[in-house]
């Protein structure tokens, strides 16, 4: 199953919860993650930002972007315009589109609200576990 999870799941899984159990599926390989340059920049970016404290863990996770593992990766998608109330979320629309993948995992309000762009769904970290646990159990 590929999924694109959004920065703030990323960075919330350092923290715990919802966000680190979506995080380790992809960790363990039970699904793999989409991602863009532009979505490992902000990833990069939002961790140097807030200075993780967990240092070994972030650098265990970079690694595994840096050797690609459980990873589909695509350059530079085609741009779409869905999130009117913040461009900037666009990124992960069009990663999703782009790599066929069928989820996003957010838990920003504006990509939530949209729930469903041309069969993506947009869920939630709690969501997307029910409905993983659900199809996988």
């Amino acid at each position: 199953m590929n999924i694109v999870i959004d920065t703030n799941v990323f960075i919330s899984s350092f923290f715990g919860g919802n966000p680190k159990k979506v995080v380790d599926l992809w960790r363990t390989g039970k699904v793999k993650i989409c991602v863009t340059n532009e979505i490992l920049e902000e990833y990069y970016e939002v961790l140097e930002r807030i200075g993780l404290k967990d240092q070994e863990k972030k650098n265990e996770l970079l690694a595994l972007f840096r050797r690609a593992y459980f990873l589909v990766f695509c350059a530079k998608p085609d741009k779409i315009s869905v999130v009117k109330s913040d461009p900037d979320d666009d990124k992960f629309i069009e990663c999703a589109v782009a790599l066929n993948s069928n989820y996003i995992v957010s838990g920003d309000n504006d990509l939530l609200e949209i729930k469903n762009y041309m069969g993506i769904q947009i869920m939630n970290p709690k969501d997307f576990l029910s409905f993983y646990g659900e199809r996988n159990s």
